[in-house]
């Protein structure tokens, strides 16, 4: 059996490391244009603010390590077409020029996604950077170290973990994003207004609801970043706009989201049986509506690269669905979210209720307790739980990951209110805030 894969960062990694032990007489290749595997651009603010002071640590895998699995890593290739009738692909050896022609039985298109880029007037400006790999990350430090002003354009976690990381360096940080709010796609007002007068109170310019209509430039180099409402100097800019899949190869050829994100079943098969496709190059079922959705997460693609391998032959683990869930430290508050916020579930045309729980985290007659505020949002017909947001400068994190079990499950707000937690002064209260959230839902 001949498999190949193309593109080897989260999903392609997974999905290779696991094949190599599953099917170990197949013959693996992995085409890569980069001259890397594995790197974890969720790090690269970490990178770029000191957290991580060596890059190398981003990368769990390398091409030594899967070429020692037994797979043939064709790194520094670009495939430039695929024809799945034929079942062949083109590529190009990046360093030589020169153009080969393979043949697969099975292919695994892990392709990822690139950073969305608007057709701005100015965007070739120098000084004009995105943030997506290992190259991204050095190029931004070496330019940030000359830099006084930065804007970044892009109000996601990306965007605004650059922001943080700027402004700890003492640089002037202006923050643009078309929305009015940042991290509008995760979090609902009250947790968003937290984050945006953190950053106020810092001296960073916020320039939400306002999108880039120009850059301009002095000798090639940016200068000032034009919008619908002003202009701000800069001399250097990041772009953190969002991500598109990577899919134009198999264009016509698997049925697609309109943004070219391929629709794979539970089993990561594409609409044809013999592509399978997992991580930022395809949608999949989001459990909150049920329907597919493009939602690129390292967790989700490395889940979804495993599931590829091993359902490649046989069908054998079904994709349970996700639901999203994603945590952010912005300076000492520590957030995360799960599922539909209350305005996205609005905007689906969901009917939904919220609770939200004002309280503190374990009990006052400690030493030390910390607020911590609690959202859930549920549908008002069925009660089922489609989404939950948690903030407190104590680490609660994890209760998200227990709320994303819920909707997974189709758990009800009443159920919350009883599911069995342990109590322990120092960790929290005789009622957990989760069990909390539920009673109140059960009484409002």
């Amino acid at each position: 059996m001949k498999i190949a894969v193309i593109g080897c960062t989260h999903a392609g990694t997974a999905a290779v490391s696991n094949m190599a032990k599953l099917y170990p007489d197949a013959e693996i290749t992995v085409y890569e244009k980069n001259d890397n595997v594995s790197f974890l651009s969720c790090g690269i603010a970490l990178y770029v603010g000191g957290v991580v002071e060596d890059a190398q640590g981003l990368f769990y895998s390398s091409p030594g390590e899967l070429e020692k699995m037994g797979a043939a890593m064709k790194m520094r290739h670009a495939v430039t077409a695929i024809d799945s009738k034929a079942k062949t692909l083109t590529a190009q050896n990046l360093e030589t020029g020169e153009e080969v022609v393979d043949t697969y039985d099975k292919l695994i298109m892990t392709t990822g996604s690139w950073p969305i880029i608007p057709p701005i007037e100015g965007i070739n400006l120098e000084n004009i950077v995105l943030s997506k790999n290992y190259q991204h990350a050095n190029t931004i430090i070496d330019k940030a170290k000359e830099s006084k002003k930065i804007t970044v354009v892009g109000a996601g976690y990306i965007g605004i973990e650059l922001v943080e990381a700027f402004e700890s360096y003492g640089k002037e940080v202006t923050l643009i994003d078309s929305e009015d709010r940042v991290l509008s796609k995760y979090l609902d007002a009250e947790y968003t207004e937290v984050v945006e007068t953190e950053f106020e109170n810092r001296g960073v310019t916020l320039a939400l609801g306002e999108t880039v209509k120009q850059f301009k430039g002095e000798n090639g180099k940016v200068t000032k970043v034009v919008t619908t409402h002003g202009e701000y100097e800069s001399d250097l800019v990041v772009l953190c706009i969002g991500f598109k899949p990577n899919t134009e190869l198999l264009k016509g050829q698997v049925e697609m989201l309109d943004n070219g994100a391929i629709i794979v079943n539970e089993y990561m098969q594409s609409s044809n049986e013999d592509i399978f496709a997992a991580g930022d190059s395809c949608a999949i079922r989001y459990n909150p509506t049920g329907k597919h959705a493009y939602i690129p997460l390292a967790t989700n693609a490395v889940r979804m690269g495993t599931l590829a391998a091993r359902n490649l032959v046989k069908k054998t683990i079904k994709y349970m669905g996700t639901q999203g869930t994603s945590g952010i430290k912005i300076y000492d508050q520590n957030i995360a979210s799960t599922g539909m916020t209350e305005t996205a579930a609005s905007l689906a045309d969901m009917n939904v209720k919220s609770i939200t729980i004002l309280e503190n985290d374990r009990p006052e007659f400690m030493p030390t307790y910390e607020p911590v505020t609690l959202k859930v949002v549920y549908e008002e017909e069925t009660r089922r739980i489609v989404g939950a947001q948690v903030m407190s400068k104590a680490d609660l994190t994890q209760s998200i990951n227990t709320l994303s079990v819920c909707i997974q499950n189709s758990m009800t707000i009443d159920e919350l209110g009883f599911v069995d937690f342990f109590f322990q002064p120092h960790y929290n209260k005789p009622w957990n805030f989760l069990n909390q959230a539920g009673l109140q839902a059960i009484h409002s």
